[in-house]
This record gives structure tokens, sequence and C-alpha cells, in this order.
């Protein structure tokens, strides 16, 4: 039996056009810097959806929510958090490593909670040097995992969102997608990135396959080879094809600059493409 959707999940509207996408801007470009960069740069964005990066010297704690909560208020913004993902690998045959990150992944949801950001993003397990020994482990722990942080962060009223991501990670591509779909019996929605996805060489099909299950986009560009995360259209992403592609995808989408170079110049390439 599926689990119950969020609010956020039902109000994503199956069977309509996208007619009303939104641009939203993520502060991974601030992410070498003090955290007080990343409050600083928000209320300079041109937009009102942000992404918050809960990782490395910006990882949230009760202080940084609280004056995230007041940029909010005054600016009228809308957060999504994104889950700790340096170290963090939800596969891992250690239960007493694994035990710790999931422990680390659960305080994100309550912090995103918290915030009252609209979701949260994380990533898929992934391979590790002993994966040869142990065939098979890293996926079931995958499943097993993304289950109950799913169930963790509905409880607290967050909706999960799940990435694609590239080698070593277990989801890369669409048949990985599938095949967890096939397997798992929770109703998860996904976060299509697009450098992830042009390196994995499946921007267009994940955006064709999944249409009904793609609630937010991770819009920047690489060398088909590195994940560079640069500007829009300085790397070999598609970038026609997707604006064709993304206008048929169901409910409402926020598609999130995530470079980290030419910030600006990113935003306005995604509304130019929306419009």
């Amino acid at each position: 039996m599926k689990s119950p959707r969020t609010k956020a999940q039902s109000s994503q509207g199956h069977g309509k056009s996208m007619t009303n996408p939104k641009v939203g801007l993520s502060m991974l470009y601030c992410l070498g810097q003090p955290f007080k960069k990343t409050i600083d740069e928000i209320p300079k964005a041109e937009t009102k959806y942000i992404e918050i990066v809960d990782d490395g010297t910006h990882a949230l704690n009760k202080q940084r929510v609280s004056m995230l909560k007041d940029l909010g208020g005054s600016y009228d913004l809308r957060y999504t958090v994104h889950a700790p993902f340096a170290g963090v690998n939800i596969a891992l045959p250690s239960k007493p490593l694994l035990n710790a990150i999931l422990r680390r992944l659960k305080q994100s949801i309550i912090n995103t909670s918290v915030l009252n950001a609209q979701s949260w993003v994380f990533h898929p397990g992934m391979k590790t040097g002993i994966s040869m020994f142990y065939p098979g482990m890293d996926w079931v722990r995958n499943l097993e995992n993304v289950k109950l942080l799913v169930k963790f962060a509905r409880d607290h009223s967050v909706e999960p969102i799940l990435e694609n991501v590239i080698e070593p990670f277990l989801m890369k591509n669409v048949d990985d997608f599938k095949r967890f779909h096939n397997e798992s019996d929770e109703d998860v929605r996904m976060v299509l990135d697009t450098g992830h996805a042009n390196i994995s060489g499946g921007t267009e099909n994940f955006l064709m396959e999944f249409s009904d299950k793609i609630v937010h986009i991770h819009a920047h560009d690489n060398d088909g080879k590195r994940d560079q995360h640069l500007g829009l259209g300085r790397g070999t992403v598609n970038w026609k094809n997707f604006a064709d592609l993304v206008k048929k995808i169901p409910g409402d989408c926020i598609i999130t600059a995530e470079s980290v170079e030419y910030i600006k110049e990113s935003l306005e390439k995604i509304k130019s493409m929306i419009v």
C-alpha cells in the first residue's frame, strides 16, 4: 500500500499542463563562504523560491533556522532544503556509521520542518569499496533507508524528494529509477538534476519517463563528463530540448538554478525557457 501523500504532494495535480512553473535559486554558490553570505545574498535574489544547502559550514541549527524564518517572513520566501550530501551514504554496510548518518539526516528533516520549507531534497545510497563482497546489499539498504527517511519526513509534514545522481551512486539513470519504483512501495517524487542527467545520458529520458513524478529541477550545466555546476548554456546540456519537454510536466514545478557561476544569467535563461 502506498503511503499517504503530504499536502505538498497532493497539490501537484496530475493531468494538468504545466502552466505556471516557478524559478528558484540554490544557495550552493555561497557554500564556500561564511553562512552570513547566504543571509546577505537571499534578499538580492530575483525569486522567492530559495533552496538552502544544509551541509558543510552551512549546516542548519536552531539559530540559523530562526534567521532564515525571519528573512522568509520579511521577503515572502518559499524554502526548499537540500539534505547533507558530503560523505553521506544511506546504503553503507557498516551499521554504526549508517546510524550516525541517519541521525544527521533526521535532524536535517526536523530543521526543514521547523523552517516550514516546502520540501527536502536527498540523495540515494552509493556503492563502496567493499560492495563486490556483498552483492545486492547496497540496493537493499538503499530501499530500506529511503523508506525510513520518507516516513520520517512525512511524519514531520515535510515532502521528501529524491535526486538522480552519478557514479558511484545507485540511482543514476531512468532504468535505476524504474527499478526503484517497481520494488518500492513508497510513492516518492523526484528532483531532476540536469547536470547529473547530462553525465548519465538521460536528461530528455527523465523528462519523458517521469514527468508525473518530477516536482523540482536542479538546472546547471557541464561538459558531459564532470559535475561542474556551470552556468546554463556554458556546457553541453541541450536546453532547447529541455525547454520543450519541461512544459509537459503536469502540475507545478520549481526550476532551480544550481550553478556556482553566472547566477543572474542562469536565472534569466530559465525565465526565458518557461515563458
